[in-house]
């Protein structure tokens, strides 16, 4: 844990009034502010304050979120540096990451991932509308709230802008940004990648709500980069036994897993709104005469008691 602590000071106007946790890069707080209300607030660990590169992906992470307005994303209030300390202040979110949900419920139902998809991928889209691809979509990087069922995308800290020229860029060629089980085949190469990315990313977080797996199983990170490139993910209705889903659903998910950017949806909304098709198609309406024979048997006969 780190030696600082900011718990009752004021940085920016914004009152801290409770640590909440750290990651690799920043430490997190809850604060108070007088326009913005409760709000959490990050700033960049001591470590890396020095660190030119570091220093310059934080802002950049804090500038994307800025340019994201959209009730799917995590709202950017404010971003800068006060006495030598580098912070971001976004909206606070009551919930908890996806990823700690999806694994106290175990597989969910096709409807509830449709409704957290259609979501993620509405703030997606928001993003790619303003030329941000996210690069690190995962559960851990969505936050759901399972009373309102409310998602709220967050952590552009590796995302890249699609008209950046290719000198602005903070990774080097040949090394890839994101989360293994989580990222594009293409971008396993350190090149940069387009939407079709984020499609992949999705793709994944789908396969993952419905079954509780991945679709590449590989039991260590060489097993699962070498799946990445040469093996097909494996199919939905054959990642865990007895769970099985229609045809439709399936295929709309795979279709998203395609190792071939150009062999995916056209874009993230598409896949939810393929998604969503899918899903219907499970539901197994009565048929007509049957329902009007239970109807008959049950008979429109008003309750006396």
């Amino acid at each position: 844990m780190t030696t600082e602590n900011f718990v009752g000071r004021t940085i920016a106007s914004y009152k801290l009034v409770e640590f909440v946790g750290e990651g690799g890069t920043a430490t997190v707080y809850r604060a108070d502010h007088a326009e913005h209300g409760q709000c959490a607030v990050k700033f960049l660990k001591q470590r890396l304050r020095k660190d030119p590169t570091s220093v310059k992906r934080f802002l950049r992470e804090a500038g994307f979120g800025a340019r994201v307005k959209h009730p799917s994303v995590v709202e950017t209030f404010d971003y800068g540096q006060e006495d030598e300390l580098h912070y971001l202040a976004l909206e606070w979110v009551d919930g908890e990451p996806l990823s700690t949900y999806a694994q106290r419920s175990g597989p969910l139902a096709p409807s509830l991932v449709v409704n957290i998809v259609t979501q993620l991928t509405n703030g997606l889209a928001a993003a790619h509308a303003v030329g941000i691809i996210h690069r690190d979509l995962k559960p851990e990087n969505v936050v759901y709230n399972p009373a309102t069922q409310i998602v709220k995308l967050l952590d552009f800290g590796i995302a890249r802008d699609a008209q950046e020229p290719a000198s602005d860029r903070l990774t080097r060629t040949g090394f890839f940004v994101g989360t293994l089980q989580y990222v594009a085949p293409e971008a396993l190469s350190g090149e940069l990648v387009g939407e079709s990315a984020d499609i992949f990313s999705v793709a994944k977080i789908t396969y993952y709500l419905l079954t509780g797996v991945l679709p590449h199983p590989g039991r260590s990170p060489r097993e699962v980069f070498q799946q990445l490139l040469t093996q097909p993910p494996t199919p939905l209705n054959q990642a865990v036994r007895d769970l099985k889903f229609p045809a439709q659903l399936e295929a709309a998910v795979m279709r998203g897993l395609e190792r071939q950017p150009s062999d995916r949806q056209e874009s993230v909304t598409a896949f939810a709104e393929e998604l969503a098709r899918g899903a219907e198609a499970s539901v197994v309406q009565p048929k007509k005469g049957l329902f009007n024979s239970i109807k008959s048997l049950v008979g429109g006969k008003k309750n006396k008691d």
